[in-house]
């Protein structure tokens, strides 16, 4: 991995970084991954925006699931959990979480209560939500936030680290989400870094 994106203050380093994202998305080379992330970038915040009340739908949290997986680490069993819920309770239980924001953390608590929903999947509701608030939670991305320690997928964890990016995107004009591809593509995504620090 090049310099610390996290300590430039250059826009410019900050718009290469973002601008690079869709080209490392390609560059994991895991095969569902850019047709997944199409759809959670362009496709899912409309769905949900076009609802009455906002909220997903136990199809869609699946898919949200295999793309946070396909972008980071799989883990099967928790693909099972998430697709075991019941569908009227993933809505009833969304509807609950995104009837909360702008809270910091209500959203992220109250989504976790799905089986297979930690912080990091809910926190990828949140911002296919509301980008201007939420930041997708992503380990590679944390790493690179100087003084948050080590990474732990809890809701206070979430909150130090979503403060974090949004103080950075204020500074630069940006959403928070757009911060966090922005680190995510810089580190080269899953395939560009191994730490020894990553779980």
């Amino acid at each position: 991995m090049t310099k610390s994106l996290w300590s430039s203050e250059s826009l410019a380093d900050w718009k290469d970084a973002l601008t690079s994202y869709d080209d490392v998305v390609t560059r994991q080379k895991v095969a569902p991954l850019v047709e997944l992330d199409r759809w959670y970038r362009d496709e899912l915040p409309v769905a949900i925006a076009a609802r009455r009340t906002p909220h997903v739908v136990l199809p869609e949290l699946v898919k949200l699931a295999e793309w946070k997986m396909a972008r980071g680490v799989w883990r099967a069993r928790n693909l099972v959990l998430v697709r075991g819920n019941d569908p009227q309770v993933v809505v009833k239980t969304s509807t609950d979480a995104l009837a909360t924001i702008p809270d910091p953390t209500a959203p992220i608590s109250t989504l976790a209560k799905l089986d297979g929903v930690g912080p990091a999947t809910a926190s990828a509701v949140a911002a296919a939500t509301r980008p201007d608030i939420y930041p997708f939670f992503d380990e590679l991305v944390a790493a690179q936030v100087p003084g948050l320690g080590p990474v732990a997928f809890t809701p206070a964890y979430y909150a130090r680290y979503a403060d974090a990016l949004r103080e950075r995107a204020a500074a630069l004009g940006w959403t928070p989400v757009m911060v966090e591809r922005a680190l995510w593509a810089h580190a080269g995504g899953k395939a560009g870094v191994r730490t020894s620090a990553a779980p």
